[in-house]
């Protein structure tokens, strides 16, 4: 297969409207220019199912938020609204689907709180069925005023939902038993370094988190029974004597388990990591410019030979090629209109 539909989500302001949906050739290694799927007011994060028949949106309405669910038409990329569940608290600033298409999950950035949705067999979501607020507050007068709940996600056994909390300093894990959240353990990371997402390696014994306002990686290893975390490895992702502002955005592991790549608003590039197969820890490979300002995310394609960074601020996707030897990163072309890019998601082939 040659040709791969991926999304856009973005923040509707400016020339923005939605979600985006755009195709990679990879025989010509080019990116069409992305066009509109779907009209809603901030869709900053989506999320697809591993079916490929529902795509799931953080959607905003006034000061109120929630989830939106699309019905996917594979063969074109266009998106049909199924339904939305909205509540107050603002808008999510992440969502997760479960491989079996039983749950959704957000993250509230605003409120600190987790939400879990149970989802129809039609994709649908039924109204909330657990709320939980994290309490506390970092030492970063700024950023860690209060809890910042900024990932909700699944353990790659999906026993369990993962969450990173900013605000906070920790990643806490819960059960989800007939829609009802309920904490199984908390780790807590370096005072004020800020945590924002999550990956786990394909072998499931490792995981690592990203913090946003330190832009470094804590390399995490992962007990499921009991359910456990021990942190084996803290690395940066700038170069050293870098003292200007920068924010690290989203961190992401290759299916063989062999590089993560994670991405520096400010510094503008992402840094590529290798993992020692035996130990989990990341040694530095190197640094790629994005072609333009503040990186929020990026996204392999199916075939992981390619890479798309998105520059929210320049309003711009980047396509880079990927050698899946060494890990490094070739421009191959940059500029791809996409305003205020936030997230980038693949359909599943």
């Amino acid at each position: 297969m040659a040709k791969y539909i991926g999304y856009v989500g973005t923040y509707t302001k400016g020339d923005s409207e939605g979600i985006y949906t755009f195709e990679l050739d990879t025989e010509k290694a080019r990116l069409s220019e992305p066009k509109l799927a779907a009209k809603l007011d901030g869709p900053t994060y989506v999320n697809i199912s591993k079916d490929n028949q529902m795509l799931y949106s953080v959607i905003k309405e006034g000061d109120r938020g929630g989830v939106a669910a699309y019905r996917v038409d594979a063969a074109t990329g266009e998106l049909s609204l199924v339904n939305n569940q909205i509540s107050d608290g603002g808008s999510p600033c992440h969502v997760s689907v479960d491989s079996e298409k039983k749950y959704v999950v957000s993250a509230n950035y605003h409120s600190g709180t987790i939400v879990a949705y149970q989802v129809n067999e039609d994709g649908s979501l039924n109204p909330a069925t657990s709320f939980v607020t994290h309490e506390g507050r970092g030492p970063n007068e700024d950023r860690q005023e209060r809890a910042h709940a900024h990932f909700a996600g699944f353990t790659p056994d999906e026993k369990y939902v993962v969450s990173v909390d900013l605000g906070i300093d920790k990643l806490v894990l819960y059960q989800l038993i007939n829609g009802l959240l309920s904490e199984v353990t908390s780790h807590s990371f370096t005072p004020g370094s800020g945590p924002r997402h999550i990956e786990f390696h394909p072998n499931e014994k490792y995981a690592y988190v990203f913090s946003e306002l330190s832009n470094e990686v804590a390399v995490l290893a992962y007990n499921p029974e009991p359910a456990e975390f021990q942190e084996i490895q803290i690395i940066s992702t700038l170069p050293e004597g870098f003292n200007e502002n920068s924010q690290g955005s989203a961190i992401h592991v290759t299916k063989d388990g062999n590089f993560v790549y994670a991405a520096n608003r400010g510094h503008d590039s992402i840094a590529v990591f290798q993992v020692n197969p035996s130990s989990g820890k990341l040694s530095f490979v190197e640094r790629v410019s994005t072609e333009g300002h503040w990186p929020r995310d990026f996204a392999f394609d199916p075939t992981e030979k390619f890479l798309i960074a998105s520059n929210q601020e320049t309003g711009t996707l980047a396509l880079f090629t990927r050698d899946i030897e060494t890990g490094k990163l070739e421009l191959v072309q940059k500029d791809v209109p996409a305003p205020y890019a936030v997230c980038v998601k693949f359909l599943n082939y």
